[in-house]
């Protein structure tokens, strides 16, 4: 499939401009002099640098403010302030240093924002490779200028860098004058420095063109005499300074380049067919260009005399079945250009592979405007209205074909579209898998089980998006609807979604521009929801209610597109320099379709009749001296037993009752397990942990391990998302592992004796996501193995570490190595001698965005410069073996391998790494909180005080009443988020998961404190476990985050939903 000029930057098409531009050379004192149809002479073009040849201070302050929660406009409030005398100015005048001009631009930045502002970090980045480089739409128009005899300045208010060079990161040999406000001691708009720039031209004003991003600047200009364009937007710059000019600054063919290496075409056997072809009219030389679209079928340009054409062929190698039908895009070309649709003129189909390697065909080129970007810029709102409309109505005519006056109705199967695309696609994503995508595999169980009946049968193009489409250059008229090797005959609403793909990408999506985040009202252009009713009204059908099913399959078809072009890019097939990039964006793409396929099942789930549900039983053991259950008749499951709905990853699954039959059996070995292992070995446990042997590794709990592993209850926690292909866990997902951990959490040593306990849990899920495969041999497999424990340090003395951008502890590179210095402390496992690995969070760039500046490095414990200071305790309790210690890191050295995806990605990945063991603790306590109300309830049972039993006492009943509500309210909530998760994924269950975390250390501080209060002085002894489920649980409301950081979120999140 061509996916057309997906992945080039955002042009329009200049080839039609040659023939309305024309210029006339003229000769002055022996240099070049061009005038425009305006009458005017140009001898030199002067341009700007910030905001005109590269992004603007104020563009890259706007982005930065956003990225460090800077408020919005201070940077650009700063750099005006003081006028002529302000530190901005005076800085690019060249009269103070950089370190005094960051002093004082940071005091002002605070002072207008109130808050401390890291200006070091945007004047890194203002200044850094990765931002100041040239407009690529500006070196050609400049490389075009040259070559016609005009001379070319460049007139920069710019400054000195700390190194005492000034800052032009422009290669100089672009231009014959050069002039830097600081070295000079003027800045713009001062009219001494434009007169300077003039004088060293050797040229009137009335010769020149300048151009500026500034009102001030360009005003100063035109006072002198200088013909000025306002630079907006770079294209539309060009486009201007054309008109001006009176020639194209393009190539005369857009968006095309030499032929690739691994593209080439035999060139003399290809010009022998065209002559044959064409007639022997057409002699001389033949051009030929590659075009730099077309990511499935390599598009070439042609020129044979007066002739040009294009062609498209099949790419060489082993293909997939059924995929680049070059022959079926000729046939469909040829029958709708005889019904009226706007198409290029088919010439021939040759499917004699000898004449140039594989089967082509050939059109005419036709010249005319593509929009590559969506948002249209330099038009005005009644034009993208007035495109947008264009667009829509012509495939409302690519749908109103009738389909046996063109001869196509047999070009595809009638009926059933959707479910064989579903099944098409799902296995050309198999044939080009290359590694395990956890939304694609989603997608493969949720599409088939949610097919919409099909309606209608038409031609449907398959990839119709506005980049598909050319413009008439004058008029809002589409000339052609371009690559058709996708179409056959199904669905028209699959066009219609994939033509609204670009509405929920972002605008800096990387290949392909979007309008996810442009105010699409005030740009005048319809949104996705406007413009499916507005081809619902041209086609005179009404709207359909699953809209968002048919948006979730054209993102995992572009998905699986996408992947097909990342495998063809690693034997060289693709026909773009690009496509490997695509490798990068198949889970980007799968992720979306995910979303677009929650939002379809809630909308199925609120129109779904409510359902009578069934009763079950659930109990709790008091514990090992009391192994008998307490019945219950409460609700849970909206299903009945048959449901197929308990194997559905859709399903919010309330009871274990509720999960699939194997994971149902797989919760009974568990509870088992517990209860004719782990409840009876608790006192045991519990005596060692109180001896002076607890550093060691209790045996008994070794032992458990090992039958804990042989019976497969080893390594549960998982994710399925995580692990798709169950190589290193049970595949559950997040439901279902809940209803498992609330379980291990019935006993405080169950975690660990089942391989499912953190830190550890949530290193190997680390490892899992963002481990090489050496890292993964090195760590991970010890660890699932259960031969080695592992700890996390991050939490620091010294600052407040709830915000994990405040840590200090430094990486610095050297000599290969990555050395480490740092103080920790609250670093849970580190005491274990079992303990191998620290997956250490420090700083690598001071100076990065606010998020780009922590690293994660995998450290082995026995590394030189690891110190551990002491053990702390919690409420007294020390958490023998593993316990929390206070570590000093000093010249820690560590391998630069040892580093996690990369340095500044550490608070990336520590938020992954949060991801569903976010939960975990919260599923845990569920599991205590159980455990301590059956513990109260069977005390209460048992003892007697004032004449009668406890049970009977109105305060111990109303408190166990409202100990049962708040475990119910708590498990719903734990469950919700852990759906949410499972559906959505872990971004959209953010709002739940910080519920959850806020309301499940409270409830289960609440409930126990009512069981110690029940058993009197008993609770707080180490004869029951509700002493340290209390401490743990008071813990918790810090461990994961303290309450009021939670509280926090929930609060943005909910005031921004209110909004």
């Amino acid at each position: 499939m061509c996916i057309r000029r997906l992945f080039q930057s955002s042009r329009l098409q200049w080839a039609w401009r040659a023939a309305f531009l024309q210029h006339i050379q003229c000769r002055h004192q022996g240099a070049p002099r061009w005038t425009h149809s305006g009458g005017g002479t140009y001898r030199a073009v002067i341009f700007d640098m910030g905001g005109v040849l590269i992004p603007s201070p104020g563009r890259v302050a706007a982005e930065w403010e956003v990225q460090n929660q800077i408020p919005s406009g201070t940077i650009l409030k700063a750099l005006i302030s003081g006028g002529e005398k302000g530190p901005w100015m005076t800085f690019m005048r060249g009269e103070i240093t950089t370190e005094d001009f960051l002093q004082a631009f940071g005091r002002l930045c605070s002072e207008i924002s109130e808050t401390r502002v890291p200006v070091d970090s945007f004047f890194s980045l203002l200044t850094s490779e990765q931002v100041a480089k040239q407009f690529p739409v500006m070196t050609e128009a400049i490389t075009q200028i040259r070559a016609k005899g005009l001379r070319t300045a460049v007139l920069s208010n710019n400054f000195y860098l700390p190194n005492g060079k000034s800052f032009l990161p422009l290669d100089r040999k672009q231009f014959d004058v050069v002039v830097e406000s600081c070295l000079e001691g003027i800045c713009k708009p001062d009219p001494r420095i434009y007169k300077l720039c003039l004088e060293r031209l050797g040229l009137q004003p009335s010769e020149s063109i300048f151009l500026d991003d500034l009102g001030p600047n360009i005003k100063a200009a035109a006072s002198l005499g200088i013909c000025t364009i306002k630079v907006n937007d770079p294209e539309t710059a060009v486009r201007e300074l054309e008109t001006l000019l009176g020639f194209t600054l393009r190539m005369v063919i857009p968006n095309t380049r030499p032929v690739r290496k691994t593209m080439e075409i035999p060139k003399d056997s290809l010009k022998k067919y065209l002559r044959d072809l064409l007639g022997t009219q057409t002699t001389g030389p033949m051009e030929l260009l590659q075009f730099d679209h077309g990511q499935s079928n390599p598009t070439y340009y042609i020129r044979l005399a007066d002739r040009q054409l294009v062609l498209r062929k099949k790419p060489p190698g082993t293909l997939l079945p059924s995929a680049h039908a070059v022959e079926r895009e000729f046939r469909i070309m040829r029958a709708l250009a005889n019904a009226g649709v706007p198409v290029p003129k088919v010439l021939d189909l040759c499917e004699d592979s000898r004449v140039i390697g594989t089967p082509f065909y050939l059109m005419e080129y036709c010249p005319g405007l593509v929009y590559k970007d969506p948002s249209l810029p330099g038009l005005e709102p009644s034009e993208r209205r007035a495109i947008y409309t264009a667009m829509n109505r012509v495939l409302c005519q690519i749908h109103s074909v009738d389909l046996k006056a063109a001869g196509l109705e047999d070009y595809g199967k009638h009926g059933d579209y959707i479910p064989r695309q579903v099944q098409t696609w799902i296995k050309q994503y198999r044939a080009s898998e290359t590694s395990s995508i956890p939304a694609m595999e989603r997608l493969i169980e949720w599409l088939p089980l949610h097919l919409p009946k099909q309606q209608k049968t038409t031609v449907v193009h398959g990839d119709f998006r506005l980049d598909n489409l050319l413009f008439h250059p004058e008029k809002t008229e589409v000339l052609a609807v371009l690559d058709w090797e996708l179409s056959t005959l199904g669905d028209p609403l699959a066009d219609v979604a994939f033509s609204c793909l670009a509405h929920y990408l972002p605008s800096s999506f990387p290949m392909l521009r979007g309008l996810s985040d442009c105010d699409l009202t005030q740009l005048g252009i319809p949104t996705a929801e406007e413009y499916f009713r507005m081809y619902c009204l041209h086609a005179g059908i009404p709207p359909v209610e699953n809209w968002n099913f048919y948006v979730a399959f054209s993102f995992f078809r572009l998905a699986a597109i996408l992947q097909g072009v990342y495998k063809r890019s690693l034997t060289g097939q693709a026909s773009s320099a690009n496509a490997e990039q695509s490798g990068k964006l198949t889970e980007f793409m799968s992720n979306l379709a995910w979303d677009f396929a929650v939002k379809e099942g809630f909308r199925i789930f609120k129109e779904m009749p409510a359902t009578k549900p069934v009763t079950r039983s659930y109990h709790t053991w008091a514990g090992p001296q009391s192994p008998r259950s307490t019945p219950g008749t409460r609700s849970y499951v909206p299903f009945t037993e048959s449901s197929p709905a308990h194997a559905s990853r859709a399903a919010l699954v309330i009871s274990p009752e509720g999960l699939s039959p194997p994971v149902r059996e797989l919760y009974q070995r568990l509870k088992q397990f517990m209860e004719q292992h782990v409840y009876p070995a608790e006192p045991e446990l519990r005596s060692h942990q109180a001896s002076a042997e607890r550093w060691a590794p209790s045996p008994l709990v070794e032992d458990l391990k090992e039958k804990a592993k042989a019976e497969g209850l080893w390594n549960l926690f998982l994710p399925l998302e995580t692990d798709p292909e169950k190589k290193y866990g049970a595949g559950l997902t997040n439901v279902e592992y809940a209803h498992l951990c609330e379980l291990m959490g019935m006993s405080l040593y169950a975690p660990e004796i089942f391989n499912c306990s953190a830190p550890d849990t949530g290193n190997m899920e680390l490892l899992v996501r963002y481990g090489t495969e050496e890292q993964k041999a090195h760590w991970l497999i010890p660890l699932l193995e259960g031969k080695a424990r592992s700890c996390f340090a991050m939490t620091e003395p010294q600052v407040a570490s709830s915000d994990a951008t405040n840590i200090e502890s430094s990486i610095r590179e050297e000599d290969g190595f990555y050395v480490i210095n740092g103080h920790k402390w609250w670093i849970s496992g580190v005491l274990d001698p079992r303990c191998q690995l620290c997956v250490f969070m420090g700083k690598t760039d001071a100076h990065a965005a606010r998020h780009r500046q922590q690293s994660v490095l995998l450290v082995p414990m026995d590394t030189p410069g690891i110190k551990v200071i002491r053990p702390l305790t919690v409420y007294g309790l020390d958490d023998a073996p593993g316990g929390h210690g206070e570590v000093l890191f000093e010249q820690v050295r560590v391998p630069k391998e040892n580093v996690v995806l990369g340095p500044g990605r550490g608070f990336e990945i520590a938020q992954g790494r949060l991801g569903p063991g976010r939960i975990h603790h919260c599923m845990r306590l569920i599991g205590y909180s159980e455990r301590a109300l059956a513990l109260m309830k069977a005390r209460v049972q048992s003892r007697v005080a004032f004449g009668k039993p406890l049970v009977e006492q109105g305060t111990l009943r109303a408190d166990i009443a409202q100990s049962r509500v708040e475990i119910e309210q708590a498990r719903l909530l734990v469950l919700k988020a852990a759906h949410v998760m499972d559906v959505a994924g872990n971004k959209a269950a953010a709002f739940d998961i910080a519920m959850i975390k806020m309301v499940a250390p409270s409830v289960a501080c609440r409930v126990i404190d009512r069981a110690i209060q029940a058993f009197g002085a008993a609770g707080l002894s180490s004869d029951y476990p509700l002493a340290q489920f209390f401490a743990w649980a008071r813990a918790l409301r810090f461990a994961d985050g303290p309450d009021e950081v939670h509280r926090a979120a929930v609060a943005k999140m909910e005031l921004k939903h209110c909004i």
